[in-house]
């Protein structure tokens, strides 16, 4: 809607002072202008009217639906109105002639378009757009109009300019085929009258001589007065058919051009659209739009068959020799490949089946046909059938190799009839129940593994149009779609899917995507994934994407024109494994999407995870800054991994510094406890990367205390410490002792509370990491010995 009221305003900016720019055109283009005008709309009243008409938004009136009449009607209302109040106010001597003048104009127009109100606006639309294309043509597309119009609004223009000039050729060949029929049929009846005479003169056989050398030279001079105008009106009927014939040409001729902009250009792009939103890129955008071209299309293609129907008839009725039998079938031949073509193709998938697809697991999908109810496909509602098929048998069906019944799998609640929705126009089959019952795979290729298998739903239908003149067979295949099992394989499969739609080409054969790209396509893909799925305006920077390539390659240039020209296949992005690691670069990266979806999605917004950061790196960036400074980045070892980076003094070595690094958490982990909550645990930590003070972060999203125990128990909860940074807190409110009968406490010196022995040995791996399973252990110990009762652990107190 809000695309729509863009397109809606920009249109009327541009119509802005057209008429201003019009008054400037020179030669034939004036000459153009001019024949816009007459006694249908004078041109004084664009003369006069042209600001308030230029601000009306005539586009937003559909012309091919009735019910807009009301709208239409309003309009004319306004423009009488306006010519009545701009001739009142006219004074003097001038004055009162183009008073007389205005106010005659406003009752021609009430006449002439007060049964037909949408006939004032389709002519005021032609217009309009006429003077917009030739001011533009005349200035080269450098004058203001041409200027403010963005590309999209000029190529509707475009497109809606080419459907006014095939209304007017149709309606042209309309009025030549009505004179063609009038003229055929009065030479018909004179056709008749030869043979009249031709009668009467062979009667004249049987009468005496007398009377027929009275009467035979009258009747012979009137045969041959007949059979003259007859030969001259039988070549002039030769003449409205061949020149009716070159009109129905030209006409197919922009029909075709005018369809292949819209199926080849403005559907496949939004069919592109479609397939990058399923990697998480913008909507594809409403049909309606297309919807409403393509019906156009029908409605002048149903016109000219009609039309060329007819002149073949006239043609059957009253044979004459010459080529046009023979123009007459080729045109024949030509629309019903043009109106095959709009209906096949127009024959889509509205909301695609979900692409990686699990077995015994619910999906759904809409199948829609864009000119359904232009062609009163309805009225005889078509069922629609899906079934799945593989990658190899949608390449024979495309090549019309024989598939019948051919599938990979069934499909249960795979039928569906379309319906017709009379409040949108719409003409669709909606698929609300299918399941994947069983799947028949393929014999894999070398080292290709289950989730790299592509399969397609296919649904096909048949109808027909016209009371069953034309009978069609239409098919459309679902993108690929990646067939799984079980969750595990989730993550594979994405990746397969994730590759095709990014690199997948226009009029491919199933399913063929190139095996290497560009690093640049392949981040601009991640990026646009990682925005969608952590559903973030925040993208990857191009010090992530650095990062990324990094790992990608091995690499450690931190220069991203370093990468630009290199290419990543797709056994590097998920087949083969990162150096000593036993993961994919895909399956790292997509652990870090799932792990920040989540649970990190507010602080990856707030800007408080750097994320994309290897332990070098931090350890460099840390070491400049105060004690206590700490960031958050992904772990390199582990699949949806963060660590906590901090710069501490060495306890071993006085005065030394170094950077700590706590073991990675997992999403396993942040189920127990939040990040926000864990960073508020950890004392020693003080500032976020810069200089941020970490309450300033993450206090907003630290978990309120627990209320007191009102009936004598200790309520437990889980903190975590690291011991060798655990410091007693001042503030007892703050950090609460065991023996205070609110949240359990923070575990700072154990030997002094005796609840678990002391614990001599570090919990700090060989680099320097924390464990952090360790420290979930002290955790775990600490809540077990509170639910044990009070009196095992401290004699003489109550429980």
């Amino acid at each position: 809607m809000q695309k729509t009221t863009q397109l809606i305003v920009l249109s009327r900016v541009c119509k802005m002072a057209v008429w201003i720019q019009a008054q400037q055109l020179q030669g034939d283009a004036l000459h153009q202008m001019q024949s816009l005008y007459g006694q249908h709309f004078p041109i004084e009243v664009r003369h006069y009217l042209s600001q308030w008409l230029e601000s009306q938004l005539w586009d937003v009136i559909d012309l091919e639906n009735p019910q807009e009449e009301f709208k239409a009607k309003r309009l004319l209302d306004s423009l009488i109105q306006e010519l009545q109040n701009k001739a009142e106010h006219q004074v003097g001597e001038d004055g009162f002639l183009l008073k007389i003048k205005l106010g005659h104009y406003a009752s021609q127009l009430k006449s002439t378009y007060d049964r037909c109100p949408l006939e004032l606006v389709r002519c005021i639309k032609h217009i309009l757009y006429t003077e917009q294309r030739l001011v533009r043509e005349a200035s080269n597309s450098s004058s203001p109009v041409g200027g403010m119009m963005d590309s999209m609004s000029q190529k509707y223009q475009q497109i809606n300019q080419v459907f006014e000039e095939l209304r007017l050729l149709t309606q042209d060949t309309e009025n030549d085929l009505r004179k063609l029929q009038h003229n055929q049929e009065y030479f018909i009846i004179q056709y008749q009258e030869s043979l009249r005479i031709q009668a009467q003169l062979t009667s004249l056989a049987t009468l005496p001589p007398a009377d027929r050398q009275l009467r035979e030279p009258t009747l012979l001079s009137k045969r041959a007065t007949v059979e003259a105008w007859l030969t001259r009106e039988a070549n002039t009927l030769q003449k409205y058919r061949l020149d009716l014939a070159e009109k129905h040409q030209k006409s197919l001729q922009l029909l075709r051009k005018q369809q292949t902009i819209i199926l080849d250009d403005e559907l496949i792009h939004w069919k592109r659209r479609q397939q990058l939103a399923g990697n998480g890129g913008p909507p594809e955008g409403g049909l309606d739009i297309l919807q409403s071209w393509c019906e156009k299309l029908a409605e002048t293609i149903w016109q000219n068959r009609q039309q060329i129907r007819r002149a073949e008839h006239l043609r059957q009725q009253l044979p004459i020799p010459g080529p046009i039998e023979e123009l007459l079938n080729d045109l024949n031949s030509t629309i019903t490949d043009i109106i095959s073509a709009l209906v096949t193709s127009t024959f889509i998938i509205e909301k695609q089946p979900p692409q990686v697809l699990k077995t015994q697991t619910k999906f759904v999908a809409t199948v829609r046909l864009l000119v359904g109810g232009k062609l009163n496909v309805h009225m005889n509602p078509p069922q629609v059938k899906a079934t799945i098929i593989s990658e190899q048998q949608a390449k024979a069906l495309l090549k019309n190799e024989n598939t019948r019944n051919d599938s990979s799998g069934e499909i249960l609640n795979n039928n569906c009839v379309m319906e017709y929705h009379q409040a949108t126009g719409t003409l669709s089959a909606n698929f609300r129940n299918m399941s994947l019952k069983r799947i028949k795979r393929s014999d894999r290729r070398g080292a290709e593994s289950v989730t790299e298998e592509k399969f397609t739903i296919l649904f096909e239908s048949q109808f027909s149009v016209g009371g069953n003149e034309l009978v069609f067979q239409v098919k459309t295949l679902s993108l690929p779609v990646v067939v799984i099992v079980h969750g595990s394989q989730d993550n594979n499969a994405t990746a397969t899917v994730l590759w095709d739609n990014a690199f997948a080409e226009p009029g491919r054969v199933p399913f063929i995507v190139p095996d290497k790209v560009l690093w640049p396509q392949l981040c601009e893909a991640l990026n646009m994934k990682y925005k969608a799925e952590v559903q973030s305006n925040r993208g990857l920077s191009e010090e992530n994407l650095v990062f990324l390539a990094q790992k990608a390659f091995s690499s450690s240039s931190i220069n991203p024109d370093d990468y630009r020209g290199m290419t990543m296949t797709w056994s590097q992005f998920n087949r083969e494994s990162l150096p000593g690691r036993n993961f994919t670069f895909w399956q790292w990266f997509d652990g870090v999407m799932e792990l920040t979806k989540k649970h990190l999605k507010p602080h990856w917004n707030d800007g408080a995870i750097l994320g994309f950061v290897n332990k070098q790196q931090a350890q460099d960036m840390l070491m400049s800054k105060p004690n206590g400074t700490f960031l958050l980045r992904f772990s390199d070892s582990e699949i949806g991994g963060i660590t906590i980076a901090w710069v501490a003094e060495n306890p071993n070595k006085p005065g030394e510094r170094m950077v700590w690094n706590l073991m990675p958490y997992t999403a396993k982990d942040f189920s127990i406890r939040s990040l926000a909550d864990r960073i508020s645990d950890l004392n020693h930590l003080l500032f976020l990367y810069p200089d941020r003070p970490k309450d300033e972060v993450f206090s907003k999203y630290y978990t309120p205390p627990l209320s007191k125990a009102v009936d004598g128990y200790v309520k437990p909860q889980i903190k975590q410490v690291v011991p060798e940074f655990t410091t007693t807190n001042p503030d007892p409110a703050a950090n609460p002792t065991y023996m205070d009968h609110g949240a359990s406490p923070v575990v700072s010196h154990p030997p002094n509370y005796g609840i678990y022995p002391p614990m001599s040995d570090s919990m700090l791996d060989a680099d320097g990491d924390f464990d952090l399973d360790d420290t979930m252990d002290v955790a775990r110990h600490v809540e077990e010995l509170l639910r044990r009762p009070m009196e095992s652990q401290w004699s003489g107190q109550q429980s």
